[in-house]
């Protein structure tokens, strides 16, 4: 070297010591403790640039740096609360070798290029310190730490060392550390518990003094019963910089819990513009490295973890001051301190468009004092003290009996305890309240790591000691990537499909041939190639589709499919008794129609099936056969006449009826029953003799197209036996009446004969009064006669006429007013009676 420096290091002197109130970082205002500050005067030996050739060489701290003959010796300074001490000389004497330059330098220059003012220090290396005294005379300074007090908490949490800005020795403080859980309860960052039932949306961290864009917690609490009497979280919502996060619990009172930035819902895990979001066990992970901060959430509980250095004393909201003293932690907005943190909370509202209306928090009744908790926390007793968690508990348990919210109590006590190392499996001994099932291919661990080793991650040394609840992949597996869920025995490869692969494997995945390889890329893909036949689809009706292989999804079949909607050819309209038939020839696709019999009869437009009656007329019985007509293709329709009745009773004739098929039995003589009830007949006009009784004489008489049957009893005259000489009396030829022989008929039997036969008497259905006719004899006693006469066209109708009971001859004039032709006809009854009388003379006088 051309230019060389005299290096100074401090001589041996007593170490001067004054007690300095100071606070450390994380400690209790209230506490203080004693340090050294500041070094002591020292003697130095100065070398002579020009004579003496100097090199400085980097020791770790607490060696010996020496230059020339110069010594050691120790003297002390502090650096915030820890206790540096340098190397002064050891010769046992304070004594300065001073070689006076030949030109005065302000400078101290060491390297090249190197040079540094009078006052001003560098960081050599290993906490190695350099200050350039003057004239190119450096002092060289190590650096030793000593270990600062530990200071007690008030979150009751252990504090954290914290490197200094120098980076050479580290001081304690108490992080923020600030949880939520039930309905809810809170823990401010300096361990303040309280419970708040508001149902609104919270600031629950933003900073005092604005230091970072757009940074804040919020809690979104909503009432969980029925009765709005308490509060669970729905959302939690974390703001840095240019993006949003909600953690939202998707359904209540449960640790599902999906993810959204800036409103739209992502994977996990996520990482971008500085943030990222992961899943730790149970729990969602908002990470910001630059800000070392952490937020968690399940869905029941929450915390937020900010370090001290870069929130200390900038904190407010429903999560208090960060300052390691819980007198402030009810701060309100414009700095003032509430009575309690239940009110504080109220006035942290912002503004939330779903909810335009928000009522105030509920203030808890009633708060428990030196309480017990569990005994399987008890480990964790020491580290964390339970009485909040177990009055929180007590609580919910009280309160709420029926949501199990008291689970929530326990798990955030066991959380904490987790993250001050101790690691409760609390939920086996709930009696299956407070359990938590895993997905398939999971199980459930108390106490597992904070970030679960990967495939990706083997062989990384996790320096972390922390442990936390939540679903691990099983024993003997691990988890392929942090990105994919998926537990594998072997670390081969995973694709878009979450099945594992091993190396070497060939699969097919979104019709794409793939191979698992070992190495940076994994699975390497190629499209998958089909070997298949085009087709086409000739002839009316076809078309071409495609279908899916059943042997190969990624390569389609393609068929020729019959549409029969495209055909041009219409069904014809058959004649009766056809049917449109149609079939599709071999290869074809549109069909071929024809007329086909239907195997019917056919008569006045109506179709008979066969075997069933078939009207023709009413004097045949048809029936439809199964007989075919070769020219028709109709079935035959057979037909046979009616049967007719031939026999009659006697007395009846088989007549024409006009409209029927058959002819009709008519009467046509009179059926006269005789006294003996022998059955006598006679025809129209004839007269007969009783068999056994000449005195009673039947006849048959038409009137008006009735056949009227007509008995008469023969009146024989008085008759004195004795005046006949014995021997002459005999029967007349009627054989009725007694006469003596040779007597000769009287005028007066005549005349009696005569009245007796004129006072027959005939019904006659056109007139209800009688037809004196008679010219010695008329009706001395009548009544009126009701009878019902049958038609010849099967109907009935009633009819009256004047029945004679007694008649006597009288002198009758008859001039009775007919029209001519019931004058005709009654002269030729008058006619006919005149003969029947002459005949009965005729026989009386025989």
């Amino acid at each position: 070297m051309t230019t060389s420096a005299t290096v100074i290091t401090p001589t041996t002197s007593p170490a001067s010591t004054s007690p300095v109130s100071t606070t450390t970082s994380g400690t209790t205002p209230t506490e203080s403790f004693t340090t050294t500050s500041g070094t002591t005067p020292s003697s130095f030996i100065t070398i002579n640039a020009t004579t003496t050739s100097t090199t400085l060489e980097t020791l770790p701290p607490g060696s010996t740096t020496t230059s020339g003959p110069t010594a050691t010796s120790t003297a002390v300074t502090t650096t915030g609360s820890s206790t540096h001490s340098t190397t002064p000389p050891v010769n046992g004497s304070s004594s300065t070798t001073s070689l006076t330059p030949t030109t005065p330098k302000k400078t101290c220059t060491i390297f090249p290029n190197e040079t540094y003012e009078q006052g001003e220090s560098w960081w050599l290396c290993n906490c190695t310190k350099a200050i350039c005294i003057e004239d190119n005379i450096v002092e060289v300074i190590p650096v030793i730490c000593n270990p600062p007090p530990k200071p007690t908490c008030s979150n009751g949490l252990s504090p954290v060392q914290v490197i200094d800005k120098d980076g050479c020795c580290w001081h304690w403080e108490c992080d923020c550390y600030c949880t939520g859980w039930g309905d809810p309860h809170y823990m401010t960052f300096d361990g303040l518990y309280y419970s708040y039932q508001g149902n609104c949306t919270y600031v629950l961290v933003e900073e005092i003094n604005k230091t970072v864009d757009n940074f804040g917690v919020y809690i979104d609490n909503y009432h969980c019963d029925s009765r709005d009497v308490v509060s669970c979280p729905r959302t939690l919502i974390v703001r840095h910089e240019t993006q949003e996060v909600r953690l939202r619990t998707a359904q209540p009172n449960t640790l599902q819990v999906e993810v959204t930035v800036n409103n739209q819902l992502v994977a996990l895990p996520y990482k971008k513009f500085g943030v990222s979001i992961y899943e730790s066990g149970i729990n969602r992970v908002v990470d910001i490295p630059e800000l070392k901060m952490k937020v968690l959430y399940n869905g029941l509980s929450f915390a937020i973890e900010l370090p001290y250095s870069l929130f200390g004393n900038n904190t407010q909201g429903q999560c208090g001051t960060c300052n390691n003293n819980t007198a402030d932690d009810c701060m309100l907005p414009n700095g003032n301190i509430a009575a309690n943190c239940e009110t504080m909370a109220d006035h942290w509202q912002v503004v939330d468009p779903s909810k335009p209306q928000c009522s105030p928090g509920l203030v808890p009744t009633r708060t428990l004092k030196n309480v017990w908790i569990i005994h399987v926390f008890k480990p964790c007793h020491a580290f964390v003290e339970p009485e909040k968690y177990y009055a929180a508990c007590v609580f919910d348990s009280c309160v709420l009996p029926n949501l199990d919210l008291e689970c929530s109590s326990l798990q955030i006590y066991a959380t904490t305890c987790a993250d001050q190392g101790v690691c409760i499996d609390w939920r086996k001994h709930t009696n299956g309240v407070c359990t938590h099932e895993c997905p398939p291919g999971k199980e459930y661990r108390a106490c597992g790591p904070i970030k679960e080793m990967t495939c990706k991650s083997r062989g990384q040394n996790d320096t972390s000691t922390k442990q936390v609840e939540g679903c691990f992949c099983p024993n003997g597996t691990m988890l392929y990537d942090s990105g994919i869920d998926v537990c594998v025995k072997t670390c081969g490869c995973v694709g878009v499909d979450m099945i594992p692969r091993e190396f070497g494997e060939k699969f097919t995945v979104d019709c794409q041939d793939c191979v698992c390889l070992e190495g940076e890329h994994g699975i390497v893909c190629e499209p998958h190639v089909c070997d298949q036949k085009k087709v086409t689809c000739d002839g009316e009706g076809f078309y071409e589709v495609t279908e899916v292989n059943p042997a190969d999804s990624c390569c389609p079949l393609f068929t020729c499919k019959c549409n029969t909607s495209l055909c041009t050819a219409k069904a014809p309209k058959c004649s009766l008794g056809f049917e449109v038939h149609s079939y599709i020839p071999s290869g074809q696709c549109c069909p071929v129609y024809q007329c086909v019999a239907k195997g019917v009869c056919v008569h006045e437009n109506a179709e008979f099936l066969p075997n069933s009656s078939v009207f023709v007329d009413k004097c045949q019985n048809c029936v439809c056969t199964n007989d075919v007509n070769v020219s028709t293709q109709l079935n035959i329709i057979s037909c046979e006449r009616v049967p007719c009745n031939t026999y009659c009773q006697p007395g009846y004739e088989i007549k024409p009826v006009k409209g029927e098929c058959c002819g009709k039995c008519v009467q046509t003589k009179c059926i006269i029953r005789t006294a003996d009830n022998s059955e006598l007949i006679l025809s129209p006009g004839d007269f007969k003799n009783d068999p056994h009784n000449n005195c009673t004489i039947y006849s048959c008489v038409d009137v008006h197209s009735q056949l009227i049957a007509s008995t008469s009893e023969i009146t024989c005259p008085a008759f004195n036996e004795d005046s006949c000489k014995p021997g002459t009396i005999s029967f007349l030829p009627n054989g009725c009446c007694k006469t003596c022989k040779y007597a000769s008929v009287s005028e007066s039997t005549i005349q009696r004969m005569n009245c007796l036969l004129k006072s027959t008497h005939f019904p006659d259905k056109f007139a209800n009064s009688m037809d004196h006719t008679c010219s010695c004899c008329r009706e001395t006693g009548t009544t009126e006669k009701h009878v019902v006469l049958k038609c010849p066209g099967g109907h009935s109708m009633s009819h009256k006429y004047i029945y004679v009971e007694s008649c006597s001859c009288q002198d009758t004039e008859c001039s009775r007013p007919q029209s001519n032709e019931l004058q005709k006809k009654a002269e030729n009854d008058k006619a006919s009676t005149l003969n029947r009388i002459k005949r009965a003379i005729s026989l009386t006088s025989k």
